[in-house]
């Protein structure tokens, strides 16, 4: 959900080619899988186009690529960390750091809550869109 929505919001303010943007996953769990269905939904709700996608574990050298990496919660983080080693974990961040939050995005994996994964994850989009504007000037 999170690639759809800074996608838009970057769109929205027409900053979208100023970014890439991709998605991967910490694990192998759902590799091959498209956007679960309630995913879309919630998005679709809010009026977030969205395309297809194909889960895919990150590599290492999709890592070493990156400006940034971005997760949703700790779990996330220790993963990636495992995954990209100690040189690379300045780049790592939670999403919600950029709202000034110490949180998690809710999990809708376990809660079902895709209404509160979306409002976590928009505003987390939201402030980290507002970062990376304000550190280009």
């Amino acid at each position: 959900m999170a690639e759809f929505i800074f996608r838009e919001l970057a769109s929205r303010c027409g900053r979208k080619d100023d970014f890439e943007i991709s998605s991967a996953a910490v694990s192998y769990e759902e590799e091959g899988n498209g956007l679960f269905p309630p995913a879309g939904s919630a998005l679709t709700r809010h009026g977030i186009p969205f395309g297809r996608h194909r889960a895919h574990r990150i590599t290492l050298e999709e890592a070493e690529a990156a400006d940034l990496l971005v997760v949703m919660d700790d779990s996330n983080l220790r993963l990636l960390n495992r995954i990209i080693g100690k040189q690379s974990f300045s780049k790592s961040h939670k999403l919600l750091e950029f709202a000034g939050e110490n949180a998690d995005v809710a999990d809708p994996w376990y809660t079902g809550n895709f209404e509160k994964a979306y409002s976590d994850i928009l505003r987390g989009c939201k402030a980290l869109l507002e970062n990376l504007c304000s550190t280009d000037k």
